[in-house]
């Protein structure tokens, strides 16, 4: 473990180390994890309702699970990359158990690769159910994901880190779902997922925002660091409220257009997000005098849960439109 000492100097609060389970928890991040998952629920749901797919429940879990067991492992391999950086060394409200000083950098290194191929052989056996449509997408997904944080040229650390969160937590779950569910890719579930994609960016740039002078002493480059503290405003303001923008273009295209399949006007719905993407660009707005004084810090942990609002707005979004299409018929 970490000693005593490296602790003081890393800023680690001192304190009995929690249990087990706790610790690997905190490890774990489950606070994103649906930034990973909601892809999955909503591309199987979008398979269903708009696709006319007969729902294979067994396949769907296997899915779910599989994406949440690589995003672990991703977050994992992440946290040891950045701790041994020296880029990840101040406690945050959302900050895992390595830089706590709970498991060490060898042990969460081990457990990552542990879970990546756990999750890799779950999408084996998926590829064995629906065929090697999906194991195109998946191979890409576990690709960027270990390259995340590792290798000669790691995306985080070289500006890519949006982009890859972009695809990996976002437009791949969605359209491997999709795929899961009816054995053809489509361009649906990849253009349709792009709202909750940008709010998957949005996690993660409110974490480089508040990182950035560490990030750049460091010499990491990230997108936020490379707009500076004005220029990651405005970027933030975008991710949290382009999402509605691209429903309302989409939705123009499909009713006045004629792009089919059409998206449903119960789309609108997701506007009842629109008033807390307001409040957290407030709490960016006042990041140098906060109302509270974790508003900044945890901002990147309140943008998941918005994440997640939006993301099951979506969704009922689509059951909506089934609901009524049923009660039509």
């Amino acid at each position: 473990m970490i000693n005593q000492q490296e602790q003081q100097m890393a800023g680690i609060p001192q304190g009995p180390t929690p249990g087990w389970l706790q610790k690997w928890w905190v490890a774990a991040r489950t606070f994103a994890l649906p930034a990973s998952t909601m892809p999955v629920i909503f591309g199987t749901v979008l398979a269903v309702t708009i696709g006319k797919a007969q729902l294979d429940l067994a396949l769907f879990l296997a899915a779910f699970l599989g994406m949440a067991i690589l995003h672990t492992g991703a977050n994992l391999m992440n946290d040891v990359y950045d701790y041994k950086k020296g880029l990840d060394r101040q406690v945050n409200p959302v900050s895992g158990s390595v830089v706590r000083g709970w498991i060490t950098p060898n042990e969460a290194l081990r457990a990552a690769w542990l879970l990546l191929a756990v999750g890799s052989l779950i999408g084996l056996f998926i590829v064995w159910q629906v065929g090697t449509a999906i194991l195109w997408i998946g191979l890409v997904g576990v690709i960027i994901g270990v390259l995340y944080t590792w290798g000669p040229l790691p995306l985080k650390f070289n500006a890519l880190g949006d982009l890859a969160v972009f695809l990996d937590f976002g437009i791949l779950g969605a359209l491997g779902a999709w795929t899961v569910q009816t054995g053809t890719p489509s361009w649906v579930p990849a253009v349709w997922a792009v709202p909750m994609s940008l709010l998957v960016i949005g996690i993660l740039h409110s974490n480089n925002w508040r990182d950035i002078q560490p990030d750049s002493g460091g010499q990491i480059r990230t997108v936020a660091s490379l707009l500076g503290d004005r220029g990651s405003e405005g970027y933030y303001a975008f991710l949290l409220f382009g999402p509605f923008a691209f429903i309302l273009g989409m939705l123009a295209l499909s009713w006045l257009g004629g792009i089919n399949p059409k998206m449903p006007l119960t789309f609108l719905v997701t506007l009842l997000a629109a008033p807390q993407a307001y409040q957290l660009l407030q709490k960016g707005l006042r990041r140098r005098n906060p109302a509270h004084p974790l508003d900044f810090v945890a901002l990147d942990g309140a943008t998941a849960q918005y994440n997640l609002t939006f993301g099951l707005l979506c969704v009922a979004a689509l059951v909506l439109d089934a609901l009524v299409g049923y009660l039509a018929a």
